[in-house]
């Protein structure tokens, strides 16, 4: 058996030449391998070298803090970034929107599952998933600035179905978080929360003739590991750095260590604090209540931000354990967190790769997926992605909605200054806030109103004060909050008219500051 290559970071950052393809595992602050991301910054600012690197990534990459993905965000360095979510690294969003290098968003599942392509050594990825979006090339190719110009992606019809194609690229690096490696290069990746992409990249670059780097906290004997824990064999791995401080080795940045979210103990449910009551939590119990119609077996995929909250409210419900909640990193089953820790579960059941998930996803296997609202048109489509100079990136956002049985968006129905009161099972208008978020034109098509009609999709936009569905004949107003003025405090703050047919209230007792009694409910229809 071979012998590892051992080595430190800095030599690891040496290894980097310029124009080389480097692409990096981790999911927003969790399984990062800062030793590594951070060696190859010093040794940029310190000599210049290396130059004009192309950064591939799916999952976000750190805490917008300069850590992560931030590491590369040096004028010089970057030459191209094709990027599945931009939201944690504003640095790099600010050089593409300066024109500093060429700039990509593509779907995050798309870009997990491009890995398997790259290794397998087949023409590219085709796939559905993107269609009548930003991404579809006959929109904008996922091109994020003016000097962007090459066509990552294709439209292709194959067999009368339209697909895009995104051709396979030859990979040089591959940044990778484990556990601990052994002495010939076996990784597991026990204390993490989700392998994420750590197999498909490492064959990715491996079979592409590059170079498998692998950051850990420990390297042990030879043989020593379990083999059944083994994420990556060291068939595939180059070499191993053993992660010289703490902070570089830390399972989520700021956090301690907690075993619950790796499978090593499950804690009771209980132990979760409830969510207090605000307007945030409304939209979470609204969504919630789609549960109810729901059975046990039900697969769900909560989104980042307003949507994590849902978990919560199913545990304080005491319906947490009887659904089966997902999230793109991987894992099955469990109680999401949210916050720094988004990516992570409690109680996890499984902890798939994420290629492996948008798979799942991808074809259909989610009953309920609930995400965020940042803006929505006339048509029912919304963007999540980019605000004028704000780049947030769709990240999961596409692969998710496209192609799940039934859809929510949730936010609150203005942002910038909204100011609301909840009281006596009411709610009221303190203060409106100062962008509206239902337009008459958005700035980018991260999900396609007209894809989800012509496919039979369910697809509701949830927000504190009212609630919308997609029909035929375009988006209803169905619901409105009680203590809100239909006219003033709903009407006016739209740039598009919906159709307002037959309105009821939303619950009050989702506006009151106890349980809304979704296990009973769930009881007395089973």
């Amino acid at each position: 058996m071979k012998q590892v290559s051992i080595i430190t970071s800095e030599q690891a950052a040496d290894l980097i030449k310029d124009n080389d393809f480097v692409t990096v595992n981790g999911f927003l602050a969790s399984v990062q391998p800062e030793a590594l991301t951070s060696a190859l910054e010093t040794r940029f600012l310190q000599t210049g070298s290396p130059k004009d690197l192309t950064l591939y990534y799916c999952a976000g990459q750190g805490n917008s803090d300069g850590r992560g993905g931030e590491h590369f965000a040096h004028e010089g360095l970057l030459k191209r970034v094709i990027l599945g979510h931009w939201g944690t690294v504003p640095a790099i969003a600010a050089m593409a929107n300066a024109c500093k290098m060429e700039a990509y968003n593509f779907p995050q599942g798309t870009l997990a599952q491009h890995y398997r392509d790259v290794a397998a050594h087949r023409m590219g990825t085709f796939t559905n998933v993107g269609l009548e979006t930003f991404v579809d090339p006959r929109i904008s190719g996922g091109k994020m600035n003016d000097i962007t110009k090459e066509d990552l992606v294709q439209l292709q019809v194959i067999n009368g179905e339209e697909q895009l194609f995104y051709p396979r690229m030859k990979m040089d690096i591959a940044f990778i978080r484990g556990t601990f490696a052994d002495e010939w290069g076996n990784i597991v990746m026990t204390k993490e929360i989700s392998p994420i992409d750590a197999l498909p990249q490492a064959q990715a670059v491996h079979n592409s003739g590059g170079t498998v780097i692998v950051q850990v906290e420990k390297v042990v004997k030879g043989g020593s590991l379990d083999p059944k824990l083994v994420i990556i064999p060291g068939i595939y791995v180059d070499y191993v750095v053993e992660a010289e401080s703490v902070l570089y080795q830390q399972q989520t940045f700021g956090c301690e260590f907690d075993p619950s979210v790796c499978g090593e103990i499950s804690i009771p449910v209980e132990a979760i604090k409830p969510a207090p009551l605000n307007a945030k939590k409304v939209i979470a119990r609204r969504a919630a209540m789609l549960l109810f119609d729901m059975s046990s077996e039900a697969v769900i995929n909560l989104g980042i931000g307003i949507p994590e909250l849902i978990s919560s409210v199913a545990a304080e419900e005491g319906i947490g354990d009887s659904l089966t909640m997902t999230v793109e990193a991987g894992a099955i089953g469990g109680v999401p967190l949210g916050g720094v820790r988004f990516g992570a579960s409690i109680n996890a059941e499984c902890y798939l790769g994420q290629a492996a998930q948008f798979d799942f996803y991808d074809g259909g296997g989610l009953n309920l997926a609930c995400l965020g609202l940042a803006q929505c048109d006339g048509q029912g489509n919304v963007n999540v992605g980019k605000f004028g100079s704000r780049i947030a990136g769709c990240g999961g956002f596409i692969n998710i909605t496209q192609n799940t049985k039934t859809v929510v968006f949730c936010g609150t129905f203005t942002a910038s200054g909204l100011k609301e009161e909840i009281t006596n099972g009411e709610l009221h208008i303190v203060q409106e806030g100062n962008v509206k978020k239902f337009l008459g034109s958005i700035d980018q098509i991260t999900f396609s109103g007209n894809y989800a009609r012509k496919h039979g999709q369910k697809i509701m936009y949830i927000t504190e004060r009212a609630v919308f569905e997609i029909k035929e004949d375009g988006i209803h107003l169905t619901e409105i909050a009680p203590g809100i003025d239909l006219q003033k405090d709903v009407l006016e703050q739209m740039e598009f008219i919906p159709i307002v047919k037959e309105i009821k209230y939303m619950p009050d007792s989702l506006f009151r500051n106890k349980r809304i009694g979704l296990k009973e409910m769930r009881k007395q229809k089973g």
